[in-house]
């Protein structure tokens, strides 16, 4: 029983810092946050310009297309378009 004490000491540490730096190196090397991606997006027709969650399964999301700011709720099943700014609606 000391045994297993020990060894959960010792190891409930250990895997808390590994936890800790998975979720820290994710945050830090995020695709959308590298530059060689962000260069490959300012080239394409459509771009994610803002997310909003609403909930667990719900975002609002703003979307640039073609010179056109367009929001958009977005569901599970479904997406829907709000809003258009600028062009034509």
């Amino acid at each position: 029983m000391v045994v297993y004490i020990i060894k959960l000491l010792v190891l409930l540490p250990i895997m808390a810092g590994l936890i800790f730096t998975a979720l820290w190196l994710y945050r830090k090397y995020q695709p959308a946050l590298m530059p060689g991606l962000m260069k490959v997006q300012q080239k394409r027709s459509i771009k994610m310009l803002e997310t909003l969650p609403m909930g667990n399964f719900a975002k609002l999301a703003v979307v640039e297309f073609d010179g056109q700011k367009i929001l958009l709720s977005v569901t599970r099943g479904r997406v829907e378009r709000i809003a258009a700014k600028g062009g034509t609606s």
